[in-house]
């Protein structure tokens, strides 16, 4: 049986423990033993290396340096690490080994809570096809990415909260490798009620089963 570990914690706002209880339940559906462990002490056990997939939702944060070099020495030797907007992508603000993991980093939503458009670029690949265009509601977040990820969707900014990014087209997901592990990450689940939109939860459903080894 494939073994999943999510950590949840930092900023409340993004409501991370109901959050963590969705995607619990998702990945038992899926045949996953799920073990739910509040903060991140637990990326500093030894077991972590023989787990199938790692989720982290721990918006803002802090991670141990010995955290943090588990967890990347579990990746590259083949675990799979999923995770979606800030839990993961503004997750460890200080740790840019953590960020070398994810492939991006948040570092703004202008206009916060808007409407946009997910544009999907690669409709062929299995995780998301299927699945066409669909407007959002909610932060549109700007990143810092590496140009080595595989990105299967994208938004573009208008500029009407902040001019001078008019047009520019941002990664919304992607996936990548770090090492022998896969990594998926969505920008998009701002709030629990997110994983009620039916092209998100799918996305991140597939992307997270695709990650797992």
């Amino acid at each position: 049986m494939r073994e999943a570990l999510i950590v949840w914690g930092g900023w409340s706002g993004h409501e991370p423990q109901e959050c963590a209880e969705i995607i619990k339940a998702m990945l038992e559906e899926d045949g996953f033993k799920v073990y739910l462990e509040h903060g991140t002490e637990a990326l500093a056990d030894p077991s972590v290396h023989d787990l199938s997939l790692v989720v982290p939702i721990m918006t803002m944060s802090k991670i141990e340096k010995e955290e943090v070099k588990n967890l990347a020495a579990a990746i590259e030797s083949g675990v799979g690490i999923a995770g979606y907007h800030g839990g993961a992508g503004d997750a460890f603000r200080d740790s840019v080994d953590y960020q070398f993991i994810i492939g991006g980093q948040w570092v703004a939503h202008p206009g916060n809570i808007i409407d946009y458009t997910v544009n999907i670029t690669r409709p062929d690949d299995p995780l998301v096809k299927g699945i066409a265009d669909f407007p959002y509601t909610s932060e549109q977040y700007y990143m810092h990415v590496d140009p080595s990820n595989e990105v299967l969707a994208t938004t573009k900014f208008t500029g009407e909260h902040a001019y001078w990014i008019d047009g520019v087209v941002m990664p919304v997901v992607w996936k990548r490798k770090y090492g022998k592990g896969r990594v998926f990450y969505s920008s998009l689940g701002h709030q629990a009620k997110e994983f009620d939109v039916p092209e998100m939860k799918t996305i991140f459903r597939r992307g997270a089963n695709w990650a797992a080894r």
